[in-house]
């Protein structure tokens, strides 16, 4: 879809979409964090695919398919050129199968740790969503699981 008139390599940021962005980023995190409280994290279906996802994930990206590996993210290597050649590829296979597959969410680099301003990335919903299905199969999210379920959010 084009609109006339508009020229996405010279657009500027509209302050109002910047805005809904944030809003919809921060109750996505917010709804995942909930659910981390609320459930053991192997109890946890993210999408309908979660099991073919963890397996291509596995796959894909077996320097991460470790629970050491996993619990703690290297952002630069993720976002360096081969890195993101590597994981376009991985998402583009999730077009028509993950709703909004390549809509920005956040990520927490550090497993170990709540979303906070030093523990926070910026990925697609597709890399979120392998993420964390690696993280609650191999037992990464139990601890932030347990340590949830002594707060009241």
């Amino acid at each position: 879809m084009s609109i006339a008139g508009f020229d996405p390599e010279t657009a500027g940021n509209h302050e109002e979409i910047e805005q809904q962005f944030a809003v919809k980023t921060v109750e996505h995190l917010e709804a995942y964090t909930k659910l981390l409280q609320a459930l053991p994290p192997k109890k946890l279906k993210l999408t309908k695919v979660d099991d073919e996802l963890f397996e291509d994930f596995k796959a894909t990206f077996p320097e991460l398919a470790t629970p050491e590996a996993i619990a703690k993210l290297d952002e630069g290597e993720m976002k360096s050129a081969k890195g993101k050649e590597k994981w376009r590829n991985f998402i583009m296979k999730y077009e028509k199968v993950i709703p909004d597959y390549n809509f920005g969410t956040m990520l927490r680099p550090d497993a170990k740790r709540e979303y906070d301003h030093d523990n926070n990335m910026f990925a697609t919903r597709t890399q979120f969503y392998a993420i964390e299905v690696a993280r609650n199969k191999l037992g990464v999210n139990d601890d932030i699981h347990n340590e949830l379920q002594g707060k009241k959010l």
